[in-house]
């Protein structure tokens, strides 16, 4: 039983460490699973492209990078990519550097005598700047410059771009985005957990070695449980979500029994685990302060797409290699409509909000209360409505909400027992974040002093604490519990259509970033010398042949020697060669 966990953990471990050799969890065939469509075969895509700055230059991180080359091969444009990377440094400059920082990037780029001027800022911003830098300066002192540039940008340098080579190569890559995903995809390794349509596993893409998390949702079960909304609801919302605090979908896809999500792979273990099995239970404030403040950038985030989570508790938020935290499990999130509320009962008890728990109709409300509860657990180590391993009905924990006060120990601070009372107000009007600033305001509160949120959002603050790389934190494989088999249940024609909805294969940020991070960009994404097309981007170079099949080679090589060996008419050899031409066609379609 316990070797059975200790292999099952080495290789996951094996597999996150990419597995010991150079090619750091690479096929060995993995240049020729993403061997670029000569670009004679990109022209439909072409044709289906929407030409627009933002989403081809901006939002996709590939286009981003190949823009990026574009003016990069042009002077005068690399002066404005590189004026670009410099207010992107200052917006997350600590505040005590910020006034050097912005006279730097005055002198640099925005003075007339310098050799990589940019003269799209004009002379009277630069001055009004100046003064605004000697009085006070702030982070978005730049934006207007930044915004002028952009601008300039999405003109001509844009339509010239299209033209380029590099736009080709942007068309390539699409093509490989689009490869059809099956299990096959990926090398699949231990259960990590269960979720509610099946189980959650770890499974690693073969061609970039790209780590990943499997949920399994079983097509009898969901059928069983009339589950079929909220799985495509859950779906829907996380492609719908690129957030660097919220789990990401980097495809979807069926195999005969189940449909597949494969997620972001979350090795740090989850909050609750952390809150109550790493010594006494609840954390330092400051450790509390940091998880309040990344989980605030998620909602966030979700909040922009008027989408409520509705299910913030500890066991639902996971910690990364690093010790940066996603939320998870969006299963009961919901998209609002437009100018409109919702109301629904659901949520998980003693984390549900008080109009939740009446019935009332509600928007964004919910996530503020849950935030209110994740901080006081997160301190006192215990959630606010009910003891540790306290038995108590549901119906008591709901009356603990609507009626009573929670009670603070000597583990708050002035400034956490104030965030906690002002997220944890019944009246949604008064409540922290329910007003027109949303998170903006809670990001306002004295808890959060310490936290500059310009570069948490950015990924360059260091958590408070760091996992264990040799560890796995989730259950041993054999106290998973296992699914019953699902019975009385079939399969039918009527089903297909919500498997092909769902079924999307990649999902195109979340699979851009990982070419990116595996390096197969970089290793991929070469050109002829000194910038010359290379034969796959020139349209006068014809395309390379398919390669034949195992079959055809045999049959082919067998006709070769047989017309070696032995001397025939010319109407005998016909008759072999088409003999030979049927049977290759037959069993290839067989």
């Amino acid at each position: 039983m316990e070797l059975e966990n200790i292999v099952a953990n080495t290789v996951l471990l094996k597999a996150r460490e990419g597995g010991g050799g150079k090619r750091k969890g690479k096929s060995k065939k993995w240049k020729e699973i993403l061997k670029f469509p000569h670009i004679s075969q990109c022209e439909d895509l072409r044709t289906a492209t929407e030409r627009d700055y933002y989403n081809l230059c901006k939002k996709q991180p590939i286009g981003r990078l190949l823009f990026r080359q574009f003016c990069e091969a042009q002077p005068e444009l690399e002066c404005l990519i590189h004026f670009l990377d410099a207010v992107a440094e200052y917006e997350v400059t600590p505040d005590e550097k910020l006034g050097e920082k912005g006279k730097e990037i005055i002198l640099k780029y925005l003075t007339p005598e310098s050799p990589v001027y940019v003269s799209e800022v004009g002379q009277d911003i630069v001055h009004q700047m100046e003064e605004k830098l000697e009085i006070c300066p702030y982070k978005e002192l730049f934006s207007h410059c930044a915004k002028s540039v952009s601008d300039f940008l999405s003109a001509e340098p844009f339509h010239c771009y299209l033209e380029s080579m590099y736009f080709d190569r942007f068309l390539q890559w699409k093509c490989l985005e689009r490869l059809p995903v099956t299990k096959n995809t990926f090398r699949q390794y231990r259960v990590l957990g269960k979720g509610g349509f099946g189980e959650v596993c770890a499974c690693q893409v073969r061609a970039t070695g790209k780590m990943y998390a499997c949920k399994r949702l079983e097509k009898k079960r969901i059928k069983k449980r009339k589950g079929e909304s909220m799985a495509l609801n859950e779906k829907q919302i996380l492609e719908k979500v690129t957030s660097r605090f919220v789990v990401n979908l980097a495809y979807a896809y069926e195999t005969k029994d189940a449909l597949c999500l494969v997620l972001t792979l979350m090795n740090g273990g989850d909050l609750k685990f952390h809150i109550y099995n790493m010594g006494n239970p609840g954390f330092q404030e400051e450790r509390a302060s940091f998880y309040a403040a990344e989980i605030l950038c998620g909602l966030g985030d979700l909040h922009r797409e008027n989408i409520v989570y509705r299910d913030l508790k500890p066991e639902n938020i996971l910690l990364d290699d690093n010790g940066h935290i996603r939320i998870s499990d969006l299963g009961l999130a919901v998209k609002i409509p437009e100018g409109d509320s919702i109301h629904g009962r659901v949520g998980t008890v003693g984390y549900m909000a008080p109009e939740v728990l009446n019935n009332h109709k509600y928007t964004l409300s919910p996530d503020f209360w849950g935030l209110g509860c994740l901080i006081y657990e997160m301190i006192a180590g215990q959630s606010p409505f009910r003891g540790r391993k306290e038995k108590v009905k549901r119906e008591e924990v709901d009356r603990r909400v609507l009626e009573t006060e929670e009670v603070y120990s000597q583990k708050f601070s002035e400034d956490a027992k104030s965030v906690c009372k002002l997220l944890l107000t019944r009246d949604v009007k008064q409540r922290l974040g329910c007003q027109e600033g949303g998170a903006v305001d809670v990001k306002r509160h004295p808890f959060f002093r310490v936290i500059n949120f310009k570069r948490l959002e950015a990924g360059i603050m260091d958590p408070p604490f760091v996992p264990d790389p040799r560890a796995v934190y989730c259950k041993d494989v054999l106290d998973i519990e296992q699914f019953s088999t699902v019975k009385g249940v079939n399969l039918d024609q009527t089903d297909d259509d919500f498997y092909t909805k769902f079924s999307t294969d990649s999902v195109s940020i979340p699979w851009q970033n990982e070419m990116i991070e595996t390096e197969c960009f970089k290793e991929l994404n070469v050109y002829g010398p000194n910038r010359t097309l290379s034969p796959d981007l020139n349209r006068s170079h014809p395309p390379e042949p398919p390669k034949k099949s195992l079959l055809h080679r045999i049959f082919r090589r067998q006709h070769q020697n047989n017309s070696n060996s032995s001397p025939c008419t010319k109407s005998s050899l016909n008759h072999d060669v088409n003999t030979n031409h049927i049977s290759t066609i037959s069993m290839g379609s067989s």
